[in-house]
């Protein structure tokens, strides 16, 4: 993984596929752009399509080159420093090719002319680096601000998540004391171990999915005590966890809607079903549990987990994410999905 600095970086990493497709293009619709200007539809010239292409997409590949080579060198520097550095590269590289071109092509002595197709080159460069260089600080500062923003949503987000999930904690300690104060120490140990990772980082960066279904088990764990018999879980995971990556505090208060809401009212109780897969690039998440009756006189939930996962799932992930919800008779389910990989 890149480091951060490099990563913050407003130049990009032009030794990437990407980055260097860009440059050919736009490269060549410039080439395009100013043969065009210098002649006409009827009488246009191929040959200097060529040879113009042929100059220029040399020039930006080498500095492509270069800059990459570079980049490293360039990170430790302040902006304005490696914006100068980055400039004046590409601006030599252009001198000397426009100098080796003109003698190239040089059919007498050297003249005034030539003189000034190179200068012509190096104004031409000169105006496209600065916008590109332009371009590319703005991408960064945008990038900086959506990533500003992204964090301080998902601050928010689980701010909102937190005093739910402490206020059900509480409950289930409280419903132990009395009946097994021996449980109940025990509930308290792992229910330490759950508030660490509800007060850890706020970045909302994935972890891998080994962890947060490690979580959910304490969890469970703790319900059962309460719930005794009439909580049972069904774990279908069919993905590597440690290759799975999902952020933190996702799948347990899903899981915890499941059996607030979908077993705690039923005398019999019921099971819930955690099923996980992947397809293609996307992962499958599903909870089901069963439904309490139309008539039973139990409080239903108001939609703020699943609220506060699809909106911090679709702020990691793009609108790819989703996070749905169905009822089939008497059994409720909850589809989370989502991209394998953060865009």
């Amino acid at each position: 993984m890149a480091e951060e600095s490099e990563v913050d970086f407003f130049l990009p990493d032009l030794c990437e596929a990407q980055s260097i497709l860009f440059l050919v293009l736009v490269a060549e619709l410039l080439v395009f752009v100013l043969v065009l200007a210098n002649s006409s539809l009827i009488d246009f010239s191929w040959i200097d399509l060529g040879l113009t292409s042929l100059f220029v997409q040399w020039l930006v590949l080498l500095s492509a080159a270069v800059l990459c080579n570079l980049r490293p060198y360039l990170v430790g520097l302040v902006t304005g420093m490696a914006t100068l550095i980055g400039y004046g590269v590409i601006l030599l590289l252009t001198l000397i090719f426009s100098i080796l071109a003109e003698w190239f092509l040089l059919n007498d002595s050297w003249g005034i002319k030539q003189s000034g197709h190179v200068v012509r080159n190096l104004i031409v460069a000169a105006v496209m680096t600065g916008i590109a260089f332009r371009y590319f600080y703005l991408q960064h500062q945008l990038r900086q601000q959506q990533q500003a923003e992204l964090k301080s949503r998902i601050q928010a987000l689980q701010s909102r998540i937190r005093p739910h999930f402490l206020f059900n904690s509480m409950n289930i300690i409280a419903s132990l004391i009395s009946v097994a104060p021996e449980l109940a120490e025990e509930v308290v140990e792992d229910l330490s171990v759950l508030f660490r990772a509800s007060l850890n980082d706020t970045s909302n960066q994935p972890v891998p999915l080994k962890e947060e279904l490690a979580l959910c088990e304490k969890y469970v764990h703790i319900e059962t005590l309460r719930l005794d018999e009439r909580l049972k879980v069904e774990w279908r995971i069919n993905v590597d966890t440690s290759l799975v990556y999902i952020p933190m505090l996702t799948l347990q208060p899903l899981l915890e809607n499941a059996i607030y809401h979908g077993i705690q009212p039923l005398p019999e109780g019921g099971v819930v079903i955690v099923d996980i897969t992947s397809e293609k690039d996307m992962l499958n998440l599903t909870i089901t549990n069963p439904v309490a009756p139309e008539d039973h006189p139990y409080q239903p939930g108001n939609q703020m987990a699943l609220d506060n996962t699809r909106r911090r799932l679709q702020a990691v992930y793009g609108q790819e994410a989703s996070v749905t919800t169905y009822q089939d008779g008497q059994t409720f389910t909850t589809r989370v999905r989502y991209p394998l990989s953060p865009p």
